[in-house]
């Protein structure tokens, strides 16, 4: 699969490799081409690599030549990427705003009140306001979400911009309020330290506010990990990366993995190299369409 495309999702996960009688923490990365959000051009695909580490050589590998948006989290192993004397040129970093909510969400323990029912006890207001004007951004998206490119664009000028510049003058203001000692001066410092990262999705319309597509596509493995104990080995991870390749680019392209591969390893032996890409799932379920009509 071709990483040609504007923007990217990106994340890992662990999975154990069974090295001399016990067990590493290997890697499983994935990028994600979604377009969808933003309605361009470029077809859904998953690509997975298997790695023994989580060492920066990995994604520097795995993304050389690529200079779009990488949406990932705030992982100082791509630093390397966003760098500007980097020889294909910089990789364009953009964060994730639901990693970004997540420590106000648990510190207001909103989840754990509202269990308590009429028990709960009273929720941090510093932390509630965060969650409630985060909430409200992903609100305006939700709402853009697979729009045009130009809508998209118009209605974060219109709603997000103020909203951000509003979220981004009240942390300043809270955080000068607070000693370092706070619970709370650490997620409001993840924010504020990247605040240009994370402000990115107001003026350009590909990048999306979370990076879920890429977090999605690794759940897979994540619940696996519950089911088997880990790869085999070295050369087992890496055929487990391909297939998850092939399998979850399928899906992506609402295809059925199964029919697909098996249609591709019955004829692949007999088509030639100039047609190869016919038997690319995009390609694929657009002629299977056309026989159909």
């Amino acid at each position: 699969m071709s990483l040609l495309g504007e923007r990217l999702h990106g994340d890992d996960t662990i999975v154990p490799i069974l090295a001399k009688g016990k067990t590493i923490k290997g890697h499983i990365w994935t990028y994600v081409r979604d377009d969808r959000p933003f309605a361009g051009p470029a077809p859904p695909a998953a690509l997975y690599y298997a790695s023994r580490n989580r060492r920066q050589e990995h994604p520097e590998s795995h993304l050389t030549g690529f200079t779009g948006i990488l949406q990932a989290d705030a992982y100082s192993g791509y630093n390397t990427l966003y760098d500007p004397t980097r020889v294909e040129g910089p990789v364009t970093s953009a964060l994730c705003w639901a990693h970004a909510r997540h420590p106000f969400f648990e510190l207001a323990d909103i989840a754990t009140n509202a269990r308590r029912g009429r028990e709960a006890t009273t929720i941090s207001p510093i932390e509630l306001e965060a969650v409630k004007r985060i909430d409200a951004l992903f609100e305006i998206e939700r709402a853009i979400t697979g729009k045009s490119s130009g809508v998209r664009l118009q209605v974060r000028q219109e709603q997000s911009a103020a909203l951000v510049a509003d979220l981004e003058a009240w942390l300043r203001g809270e955080r000068s309020r607070l000693s370092r000692s706070s619970a709370l001066a650490k997620p409001i410092d993840y924010l504020l330290k990247r605040w240009n990262r994370f402000a990115l999705f107001v003026g350009d319309r590909r990048i999306c506010m979370t990076n879920n597509a890429a977090e999605r596509a690794l759940r897979g493995f994540a619940l696996g990990r519950k089911s088997w104990l880990f790869a085999g080995s070295d050369r087992g991870a890496e055929p487990a990366a391909a297939m998850a390749t092939i399998i979850n680019t399928a899906k992506l392209n609402d295809i059925d993995p199964q029919a697909w591969l098996a249609d591709v390893l019955a004829r692949i032996a007999g088509i030639s190299q100039n047609r190869l890409h016919e038997l690319l799932p995009w390609d694929w379920k657009a002629s299977r369409q056309a026989e159909n009509v």
